[in-house]
């Protein structure tokens, strides 16, 4: 069973930045893909960003250019670097992990971007 705890969502201004993290335990295997996904109000959950193991990475169009995904495997952690944000990435940011073909979930975390 895999835990995912997340943290550094929040209140920013248009144009502002965030960072997201979040941290994988309770199984001693790296999951093989790490991700990021978010729901707005009123919306099925998206893809922000994704992370393989072995590093590659795949994105939303509409946060390339501005948002970057980041991955530690040894300590199981994946990062999202969040930039030039706009109102319309208001939601809640979901925690992803696959794991011998499993997905697991963050309980989710709230970015408000907002004047």
């Amino acid at each position: 069973q895999v835990q995912l705890v997340e943290s550094g969502g929040g209140l920013v201004q248009p144009g502002g930045s965030l960072r997201l993290s979040c941290t994988a335990s309770g199984s001693s295997f790296s999951p093989s893909a790490m991700g990021w996904y978010r729901q707005a109000p009123g919306k099925q959950r998206e893809l922000v960003a994704s992370i393989r193991r072995v590093g590659s990475t795949n994105y939303a169009d509409s946060v390339k250019g501005r948002f970057a995904i980041s991955r530690d495997n040894a300590k199981n952690t994946v990062a999202l670097q969040m930039n030039s944000l706009k109102p319309e990435d208001t939601a809640v940011y979901y925690c992803n992990a696959l794991l011998f073909q499993r997905d697991y979930w963050g309980q989710g975390t709230q970015v408000t971007v907002s004047s």
